[in-house]
């Protein structure tokens, strides 16, 4: 049976294979996405959020197999670190390899949350590849904590708008962000 979301998931997919910027629900608030190899869908979401590209941008992947790939010196027994966490954590990775040079931090580090979210994990799969998101407002602006309280110029300047889960009503808040540290603790960054 396929599932509610999946004709948004094709439609995505198919956008952001031609470049395109997504507008979207993730596992926190709604977020701008794009493929993470495509450098001009990258300097669109920048374009869009009026943000800096010194900033970083977040990472969305399914596993600690798939962000493995991208860390020169993963640590062995980070999945079990990472089992800790029962609520969306994005953390700052140390040594970030094979990804545009636009998501790793001049520091040399990169920002993932590994998601659970379904249509999120979906996306991933499909495209094979990270996810790049970030809230979908102007840079300085808040959040919105759903879809109906986002800012119109962020709607209107995204290529698709996923239709899933616009009408839920639930207030959603941004992750908590920690940066891993070389020792493997974690300092809290939000």
């Amino acid at each position: 049976m396929e599932k509610p979301y999946e004709p948004d998931v094709k439609t995505c997919v198919q956008v952001m294979n031609h470049d395109g910027v997504i507008l979207y629900p993730t596992d926190t608030i709604w977020g701008l996405g794009c493929n993470a190899q495509s450098e001009a869908a990258i300097d669109k979401i920048f374009e869009i959020k009026k943000r800096s590209p010194q900033k970083s941008l977040v990472l969305l992947m399914t596993d600690v197999k798939q962000l493995s790939r991208y860390l020169a010196n993963p640590l062995p027994d980070l999945e079990t670190l990472l089992s800790q966490f029962t609520q969306p954590t994005t953390i700052i990775y140390p040594n970030a390899i094979n990804l545009q040079s636009k998501l790793i931090s001049p520091q040399g580090t990169i920002a993932v949350r590994i998601t659970h979210d379904p249509f999120c994990r979906s996306l991933i799969k499909r495209m094979r590849q990270p996810l790049v998101s970030t809230s979908a407002n102007i840079s300085g602006e808040a959040a919105a904590a759903n879809f109906s309280e986002m800012n119109e110029a962020i709607k209107l300047k995204a290529d698709y708008v996923v239709k899933w889960r616009q009408d839920d009503q639930q207030s959603q808040s941004a992750s908590t962000i920690l940066k891993l540290e070389d020792d493997g603790r974690f300092t809290k960054i939000r």
